[in-house]
């Protein structure tokens, strides 16, 4: 059926400019803070198919980075940080060397705690300096962004979304002592959800659920020195007292960046997506040691935390 306009001029012209208007109402301004290393390539993908769709991107990163780089797609502001590219670089060795090495359940407990409290120490300085770059945050405050897409496991992200008073979208691997998980009130028994770093399928036998069961509990622990520094900043910065998972609940989508084949079934609220194979090339794998290289790329991705 052909489309017939009204014959009344005014009518007419009146829709045509509501017709042309929508396709200026598609696009947004969106905020981008991100984790930096392996993380990135999977954000960038994502930014490339949103800037095709009209969307404006600006991305907001340290001026020492790993891959956060200035592209064509969207712009970039940058802000000095207190340390040094070679710093920066030394700290992901060591963590990249130890996660990769054996070691029994301790040592690997220990090392991969220390290691966290490096990365998690550079990026809270990050962090600290970006929201007292005044320059930068009164340039976030005039743009008027319509949301933002971050990264929340290194948590500057939710403090930028409340401050500025805009919609957050969530997209993670993984957030340390499963906070994603306790934030959006989903069941996570230990008795069926393995714990990362004890190597666990969802079929344990009692003795490993007791260990899974320690474990977690080590989990209060570790996620205290992780997160009272961001706690801390926060409510200085926001002027009142507030908790990461209390920012964390006003996420208004968490795309997870989970692998169906690698991960276990567990619940998931509706506003949790899982974007399966999003973290993967397109390419198809040789036939010759392919299975070999799953097993290894399995055992690699069962101790992998945030790189």
């Amino acid at each position: 059926m052909a489309l017939v306009f009204p014959s009344h001029p005014q009518v007419t012209v009146t829709l045509l400019v509501l017709l042309s208007a929508l396709s200026l109402a598609v696009g947004g301004k969106l905020l981008v803070v991100s984790v930096d290393g392996s993380p990135w390539f999977s954000v960038l993908k994502l930014l490339q198919v949103l800037r095709q769709k009209g969307h404006e991107i600006v991305v907001v990163a340290p001026e020492v980075t790993f891959r956060l780089k200035p592209a064509e797609n969207f712009i970039v502001k940058t802000y000095p940080v207190s340390f040094t590219q070679e710093e920066m670089d030394g700290n992901f060795h060591t963590f990249l060397k130890d996660e990769l090495s054996r070691g029994s359940f301790l040592e690997r407990f220990f090392r991969g705690r220390e290691n966290l409290k490096k990365i998690f120490g550079s990026a809270f300085i990050s962090c600290e300096e970006l929201v007292n770059n005044k320059e930068l945050m009164r340039y976030l405050e005039e743009s008027n962004f319509d949301a933002i897409f971050t990264d929340p496991s290194l948590f500057c992200g939710p403090i930028l979304a409340e401050y500025l008073s805009i919609p957050s979208i969530y997209f993670v691997r993984i957030i340390p002592c499963d906070l994603d998980f306790e934030a959006n009130r989903c069941p996570s028994p230990t008795s069926y959800i393995p714990r990362i770093f004890t190597d666990h399928t969802d079929h344990m036998n009692f003795l490993q659920r007791v260990k899974n069961v320690i474990f977690d509990a080590s989990n209060l622990f570790i996620c205290d020195f992780l997160y009272k520094p961001y706690e801390k900043l926060a409510s200085e910065f926001l002027q009142r007292d507030v908790t990461m998972i209390e920012l964390f609940r006003k996420a208004s989508i968490w795309l997870l960046r989970y692998d169906f084949v690698l991960e276990y079934p567990r619940p998931l609220m509706p506003n949790m997506i899982a974007l399966g194979g999003v973290n993967c090339a397109h390419k198809q794998l040789p036939q010759v040691g392919c299975v070999l290289f799953l097993i290894r790329l399995m055992d690699s991705c069962a101790s992998a935390t945030l790189f």
